[in-house]
């Protein structure tokens, strides 16, 4: 039978050792659970285009709630623990703004919210929540609309209010990057929803100035010269491609530092072209994201302005010019601030690769045994719900057969969550434990078990307080319960402890 005060001994040392005081004893170092796996587990979920959500324009609202819930309960079923959902694909909101149009994805009609109304990234960030998924709002700082779209701007639209700020290029509009009313406005449309939305973190991706088009054999250079041309009268003395790159520093350090301001425990996160400059490292070739799309991407990271990058690193393990094991050690090398280095991997549609899920799960490993890499953001969900190629079939029977919890990021907050106070009732089949905080809100429980000498790990959401373990004999009950608290930070506190 569970007795604390029979175990009391056991128990005080085991609490020390929980907490890293003192020499165990015996009896306290085999009640010791194993760590909690931490790696960062990402999903992104495209809206553009009706990629991944929703499937198509016009669906009901129970339609798209319905889906939304069925790639929440799949990411939660392949031990994922991070969605990073397109909430701004083109100066659009799949969320409800007073700032920018409803997006045209939703319903077919850009400003047309959805009906029966409801608001997307709020039961977003419910539904996740519930689960212990963490939800990242994933913007598109620059891009204004697709040229080729059907559907007509709406009134409220930047490039209706403020057509000094936007530029063609190509198939698209664009915000131009080197005017200072592009980075207000922009701006003011992330920090809205840091403001309103209980959002876990703010997401880029490698869209910042065009990739190249053409008019016929010619590159189209982007069309910069009055903002050029100003900056230039004004005294400016760098070179045209270190003025741009300038520019898209500024906003990325000013997004960190005012979601910092606002939330210190909202992460924000970049996920930047795989190949910074070619010849970085030697051995690599390609597209160069420094002098093409303007993005200093290896500077925000050894800078420390953003909590986590995720290079895009869409090669397979043997295509030398573009290596996957080979750009993630350069890009580890580039960590001095030790932020979270999760790179992003396609769950597919590699070129000659006949077996998907085994180059999948081969990078998933080259990453764990990366030292100053910690974990993955796979592209994207629709081929894990069809499990093409058996991609989620290796996911939660391989590599990712356990939960994690996200790395901690303790240059965010060294804040330590309370001792919580753990509580239980054992019949002869089952035992009920039940729980409480010891001080702030919680954000996530671990709960570890040791049945039958075999440890298990649980990771629940904070809202949960009990949980109840039905057993077909004694046998089949935990030895030991550990139960921490963990906090927004990703801070683990000292463990409460019952055992047999």
């Amino acid at each position: 039978m569970f007795n604390g005060l029979r175990t009391a001994r056991r128990l005080a040392a085991l609490f020390l050792l929980l907490a890293g005081v003192g020499r165990p004893s015996l009896s306290a170092a085999s009640l010791l659970p194993p760590p909690v796996n931490r790696e960062f587990r990402g999903l992104w979920v495209a809206t553009v285009d009706n990629i991944d959500w929703p499937s198509k324009r016009g669906l009901t609202t129970r339609e798209q709630k319905a889906e939304m819930i069925h790639i929440f309960d799949r990411a939660v079923e392949l031990n994922l623990n991070v969605i990073v959902l397109q909430v701004r694909p083109a100066c659009d909101a799949l969320y409800d703004s007073k700032i920018e149009p409803w997006s045209e994805y939703l319903t077919g009609e850009m400003g047309r919210p959805p009906s029966p109304y409801y608001d997307p990234l709020t039961f977003a960030v419910e539904e996740a929540h519930k689960r212990g998924l963490e939800l990242h709002a994933w913007f598109n700082p620059y891009r204004a609309h697709f040229r080729q779209s059907k559907a007509p701007l709406a009134r409220n639209h930047v490039a209706v209010k403020h057509p000094e700020l936007i530029r063609p290029y190509g198939k698209l509009l664009l915000l131009d990057p080197t005017e200072p009313g592009t980075r207000a406005y922009s701006l003011s449309v992330i920090m809205d929803v840091v403001r309103r939305y209980d959002i876990d973190g703010v997401h880029f991706d490698d869209y910042f100035y065009p990739y190249p088009e053409k008019a016929g054999t010619k590159e189209l250079d982007f069309p910069d010269d009055l903002s050029w041309r100003r900056y230039q009268r004004e005294g400016g003395k760098s070179s045209r491609t270190d003025w741009r790159r300038q520019n898209v520093d500024m906003f990325v350090r000013e997004v960190g530092e005012a979601i910092k301001a606002e939330k210190p425990w909202v992460k924000f996160g970049i996920s930047p072209f795989g190949i910074w400059q070619p010849k970085h490292p030697k051995e690599i070739a390609g597209f160069d994201s420094y002098n093409q799309l303007f993005s200093d991407s290896r500077k925000w990271l050894a800078n420390g302005w953003v909590d986590y990058l995720a290079p895009q690193l869409y090669w397979p393990v043997a295509q030398k010019a573009q290596s996957f094991p080979i750009l993630l050690q350069w890009w580890a090398g580039q960590n001095t601030q030790h932020r979270i280095l999760c790179p992003g991997m396609k769950t597919g549609d590699w070129p000659a690769i006949t077996h998907p899920a085994g180059e999948m799960a081969l990078e998933i490993e080259l990453t764990r045994k990366q030292s100053g890499a910690d974990g993955n953001i796979l592209w994207h969900s629709k081929p894990l719900l069809q499990n093409k190629g058996g991609t989620a079939d290796i996911l939660v029977t391989n590599v990712y057969a356990a939960p994690a919890l996200v790395p901690a990021c303790p240059w965010m907050g060294k804040d330590m969550p309370a001792q919580p106070i753990l509580s239980y009732r054992e019949t002869r089949r089952d035992l009920k434990l039940s729980w409480k905080t010891g001080g702030d809100k919680v954000w996530r429980w671990v709960v570890q078990k040791k049945v039958n000498d075999r440890w298990t790990t649980e990771i629940l959401g904070g809202d949960q307080d009990e949980e109840t373990m039905k057993a077909g004999s004694q046998t089949d009950l935990p030895q030991v319960v550990v139960l921490s608290a963990v906090n927004r930070f990703g801070n683990m506190g000292r463990a409460a402890v019952v055992t047999k």
